[in-house]
């Protein structure tokens, strides 16, 4: 499916939302870490990039030493801009990666797979928000919301 960047972005913010936080997934999916890592990434780096460009104007300033000025400090801004949108756009990029790999359709054996938990699942409890998982063509989003159904049914 063409999907546009924004469109990627909120895809990957459900992919990593729906994606169940147990480590014994590790273990089955590679997908697993590539969605921890995306999470620290986003819940960290904005913060990051501002104590990045916070931090380089106050040393270019000079004031450090005590021999500071505004003017020093704006011939740094440029560099500290690049240093602080760098460090913002690389959780936009992993919600991006995510994005196009939650679009992905399964592989067969994995496809197969879902279907079978998918099966096992809606006999296990007839609830309807089992529902709304497709079962001919999935895609790596619905084999995350299978997983966190399957994980809260379990709790």
């Amino acid at each position: 499916m063409n999907l546009s960047v924004v469109q990627l972005i909120k895809l990957g913010q459900r992919y990593i939302k729906f994606w169940p936080e147990k480590a014994e997934l590790a273990q089955y999916f590679a997908d697993y870490r590539a969605v921890q890592s995306a999470r620290f990434v986003c819940r960290y780096f904005p913060a990051l990039a501002l104590f990045t460009f916070i931090m380089q104007l106050y040393f270019a300033s000079g004031y450090i030493t005590g021999s500071g000025s505004a003017d020093l400090a704006m011939n740094a801004l440029p560099q500290a801009l690049v240093y602080g949108l760098f460090l913002l756009s690389i959780p936009v990029q992993a919600l991006v990666i995510l994005g196009v790999k939650a679009d992905k359709f399964l592989p067969p054996a994995l496809a197969s797979w879902y279907r079978t938990g998918l099966d096992k699942v809606k006999e296990q409890s007839n609830h309807s928000k089992y529902t709304d998982l497709t079962v001919s063509k999935p895609r790596y989003i619905d084999l995350a919301q299978l997983l966190q159904l399957t994980f809260i049914s379990k709790n």
